[in-house]
């Protein structure tokens, strides 16, 4: 099976893991995918993640983070909005809110990989990668 969308990729492993009530996923290394991984822990969405160098690939080895009881999921939901096939863009005035400013979208703009509330901050638009809430 070839990952045309290794993106979402990443976000379904940290979806079923955090569904499965794992502490930890490991997801292949990007660029892309560690600006990801830098916004859930900025977000307080994930505990931490490390970078685990495995010869000539990387992995993210990300650390996911629950309630006060392990029950209660700090990532109640992800979505994928943009898809290879569907490639979803938004410039400035239409940067989405998610639940009404409770989650955030994480964008890709010619400023770097940035959630919603930084994209209106700098007045940039670019490709809606995801929500999360």
């Amino acid at each position: 099976m070839t990952m045309s969308d290794p993106i979402a990729d990443m976000l379904t492993r940290i979806r079923n893991a955090n569904t499965a009530k794992h502490d930890t996923v490991d997801v292949p290394a990007s660029k892309m995918k560690i600006a990801i991984a830098d916004i859930l822990v900025d977000e307080g969405y994930i505990a931490k993640y490390n970078i685990i160098d495995e010869g000539s690939f990387k992995t993210i080895h990300i650390v996911l983070r629950y309630g006060a009881d392990k029950n209660e999921k700090i990532i109640t939901g992800l979505k994928r909005i943009s898809k290879p096939g569907l490639r979803v863009y938004v410039n400035k005035d239409q940067l989405p809110r998610v639940l009404g400013g409770l989650g955030i979208a994480i964008i890709s703009t010619n400023k770097g990989v940035i959630t919603d509330k930084e994209a209106r901050k700098q007045n940039v638009g670019g490709e809606v990668l995801a929500f999360v809430w």
